[in-house]
Order: structure tokens, then C-alpha cells, then sequence
């Protein structure tokens, strides 16, 4: 099969599509044909060197190094105790790594149905920003309705699909984003965008919630991001850290967090058990998936590319002009 792998780390230059033998599953795994995957923040970290991926599913040691944490294709084959799908079945999935490739390897329970009305290459765009943004606002943040989130770039991956999901449980959101995103960002239902550059969200939270603050903050951003996200929150409000695009060492005025009550959660889903993964893609089947079936929710795609020209999609997201995610077409 044709995949992306990492012979060395560094610039998009180490980006190769080469030969490798294909996956086998094993008795409770399934072997998918890839029809799309779609990039993440991972990704450009993981080219770098800086943020390894788990073994491949699939292949005896020493595995390939294949980035990709999600996709959407045709179940090939299934291992001998898999019963839930069969092959043929379309399906989309979160993986460790290695679905910058034609076949990638899942456990059966990982798996999620594509919604009705969702095409299956679009399905792409949906596992990895969609579960991040449920788990970290719902989950972990405890939004509900009549609540406010905070959720900072607002026009990344993850960001539009926090926007579609905190205004579908009936909760009210404040989003930051570069200036030419924010008119995507309240198209897609933010009740307030803030320009990150020229515009103070601190400042803004307080306007919006009567001085109370936030509810749940979801950050994707870090740094001195941090100490502003404890000024906006209210009392006994969630601050969710999942991402340190603007570093990962600060300075937090702890003495401000403590009268506020306040929880302080840094997560991720790469590195959890496979127990864990399965849990949360289980409630997201069972509670997010629906939303997409009626319409209420839908990926938001920014621009497409072929797996041969994947150099050219890192450029695109380092550049940090895509509105939602970028999606990579791997065979029909």
C-alpha cells in the first residue's frame, strides 16, 4: 500500500508517499481501506519530532512511522472475533498514527458509523476535532445548557466543531479568532468573536456574562493564554487545556485561581488507554453522532489535497489560514 512515512523529522520536505506492506488485523481488530484522513495539529508536531506516535496497530516491530490520527474508508477485513461490522461496512475512526496510508488497522469498537447525509470522504474532517471538542466541553468542562463557553480559535478544526456543539446543547459561546475568521466563526453560531490580535476576551467575557464570567474555557492555545483564561472564567468554572500552540511554559497568578474555585484540566486522547478511547467513542456514537443525522451538526471543510501532494496541505495549516480542517483524499 501507498503511505506517508517518516524516514527523518523536520520540514515538509521529510513527507514521502512510499511502498510498505499492508496491516494485519488481529482477532478483535479491522482492516480499513482509507478513503480520506484529515490533518491535526498532531501531525505537524509529530513531522518535527516533537510528539511521537504509540506502535502501529498492525504491523510487528519495528513499525513504520505513519502520522494520521483520523479517517474515513471501507472495512476490508475483520479479524476473527469482530462481530459489529463487516467488510464493505463505510466507517470513520481516531487512530494512535497511520492513517496517512491506503489501509490502517482499528479495533472494532473504535470504529464509528458515518452519519446519514454525510459523504463518506467528508467523514474524514469529523473523529478527531469533533471527539476533542465534546470531551473537553461536555465531558470534562460539564457545559450544559444555558451555560457560556469560551473557546479560543475559533476557526481551527477543533474550533468550529466547539462553536456547532456548545450551541446544539443549548449553550451560549465566545470565540477568538485572527480577524478574517471571525465572520466564519458567527455564521457558524458564536453569540461573540473577538479578534485575538486587537481585542481584549477577558475584557469581552466579562461584557457578555455581566462581570459573572465563563463557564468552560476551551483552549487549544496555552501560554499566556492560561492566566487570561483564569481572569475570564466565573467561580467554579473549567478551564480544559488541549493544545500549546502558543508554547507550553507560562507564568498562572495561582493566587488568582484559588478564590475562583476554579479547575484546571490538561488533556489529550493520543496517549490514553485503548480502554478509555473506546468509552469515549462509544458516548460519541451514541450522543454526538445523532446531531449529525438531523442536521444540526457538520464538518466544516477548509480545502482538500491528494496524499501526494500532503507537503503542500502542512504548508497550508502552518500557515494558519484554514477556516476548519483539511482534508486528504487517499483512494476513491
Amino acid at each position: 500500500m501507498r503511505a506517508v512515512v517518516l524516514g527523518s523529522h523536520g520540514g515538509t520536505e521529510v513527507l514521502e508517499v512510499v511502498e510498505v506492506a499492508d496491516p494485519t488485523p488481529g482477532p478483535e481488530e479491522v482492516l480499513v481501506d482509507v478513503v480520506a484522513t484529515a490533518l491535526n495539529r498532531a501531525d505537524l508536531l509529530q513531522r518535527r519530532g516533537l510528539y511521537p506516535s504509540p506502535p502501529l496497530a498492525g504491523f510487528p516491530p519495528p513499525a513504520p512511522e505513519i502520522p494520521g490520527m483520523e479517517l474515513s474508508g471501507r472495512v476490508a477485513a475483520v479479524g476473527e472475533r469482530v462481530e459489529s461490522v463487516a467488510p464493505g461496512d463505510e466507517v470513520m475512526a481516531i487512530v494512535g498514527g497511520g492513517a496517512y496510508a491506503e489501509k490502517v488497522v482499528v479495533h472494532e469498537r473504535q470504529l464509528l458509523r458515518v452519519p446519514r447525509g454525510v459523504a463518506l470522504a467528508d467523514a474524514a474532517a469529523i473523529p478527531e476535532v469533533w471527539v476533542t471538542a465534546w470531551d473537553a466541553l461536555v465531558l470534562q468542562g460539564g457545559l450544559t445548557s444555558g451555560r457560556v463557553a469560551l473557546v479560543h480559535a475559533g476557526g481551527s478544526g477543533v474550533g468550529t466543531a466547539a462553536i456547532q456543539l456548545a450551541r446544539a446543547i443549548g449553550a451560549r459561546v465566545v470565540v477568538t479568532a485572527s480577524a478574517a475568521k471571525l465572520a466564519a466563526c458567527r455564521e457558524l453560531g458564536a453569540d461573540v468573536v473577538v479578534d485575538y490580535r486587537t481585542e481584549d476576551f477577558v475584557a469581552a467575557c466579562e461584557a457578555f456574562t455581566s462581570g459573572a464570567g465563563v463557564d468552560v474555557v476551551l483552549d487549544v492555545i496555552g501560554g499566556d493564554y492560561v492566566d487570561r483564561n483564569v481572569r475570564a472564567v466565573r467561580v467554579g468554572g473549567t478551564i480544559v487545556l488541549v493544545g500549546v500552540m502558543g508554547g507550553g511554559r507560562t507564568e498562572v497568578n495561582v493566587g488568582a485561581l484559588l478564590p475562583k474555585r476554579a479547575t484546571l484540566v490538561g488533556t489529550v486522547l493520543r496517549a490514553r488507554p485503548l480502554e478509555e478511547k473506546i468509552a469515549v467513542s462509544r458516548r460519541f456514537a451514541a450522543e454526538v453522532l445523532p446531531l449529525f443525522d438531523d442536521g444540526r451538526l457538520r464538518p466544516v471543510i477548509d480545502s482538500r489535497f491528494a496524499l501526494a501532494d500532503i507537503a503542500a496541505a502542512h504548508d497550508r495549516m502552518e500557515s494558519n489560514v484554514n477556516v476548519g480542517k483539511i482534508v486528504i483524499d487517499v483512494q476513491p
